[in-house]
């Protein structure tokens, strides 16, 4: 069965529930399995402060994640209106498969969480969609044909979905945010069954 790569990184569990929840969009066509993956927490100083494979959650991303899936999502919480620098260092390290082409013609899409409403929900999945673009994949966002969309009063934006944390960093989603996650996993699944086919 054809995979779509659900790369994200989570620090207090909120990203982690997005990425769940759009896993499970993603299944629900019946034709595409999600591959959970996350990235490694970088350190301030020289020495590697990570196992090499987490205690916890999903496995660490590899090269061969990305070149084997049909599509992305990609999650990070936001950090002063970008990606948290995991997500960065991770995806700094991927100029061979830039070089290859091994992302280009796929469909992917972004997803994040903040701690307050007007944290830079937007402009962190405007961040997260620059190296996709550089690595020539086609983004998908949230129409509004989503009528959660238009109602939602915490996370969920055309440009992903999102999910509002508070200040106490609360991983559990309102049901426009849940909907809207698995509505973006389920798109993104049906493009990526679709431009495989071709």
């Amino acid at each position: 069965m054809p995979e779509i790569l659900v790369l994200y990184y989570s620090h207090r569990g909120s990203v982690q529930a997005l990425a769940q929840q759009i896993a499970r969009g993603i299944e629900s066509t019946g034709s595409a399995a999600a591959r959970l993956r996350t990235v490694p927490k970088v350190s301030t100083v020289c020495t590697a402060s990570e196992p090499q494979v987490p205690v916890a959650g999903a496995p660490y991303v590899e090269a061969a994640d990305l070149e084997q899936c049909i599509g992305l999502a990609l999650g990070s919480p936001t950090r002063f209106g970008n990606m948290a620098a995991p997500m960065k260092f991770f995806w700094d390290s991927t100029a061979s498969q830039w070089s290859a082409g091994a992302l280009a013609g796929k469909p992917a899409c972004v997803f994040t969480s903040t701690a307050s409403a007007h944290g830079g929900q937007e402009s962190t999945l405007l961040s997260m969609m620059l190296p996709l673009l550089h690595h020539g994949m086609l983004l998908v966002g949230l129409p509004y044909t989503e009528t959660a969309l238009s109602c939602t009063r915490s996370g969920g934006t055309p440009y992903g979905a999102s999910h509002l944390a508070g200040t106490e960093g609360s991983p559990i989603l309102t049901d426009d945010e849940r909907q809207l996650a698995f509505a973006q996993g389920r798109r993104l699944a049906t493009i990526a069954l679709k431009l495989a086919c071709r």
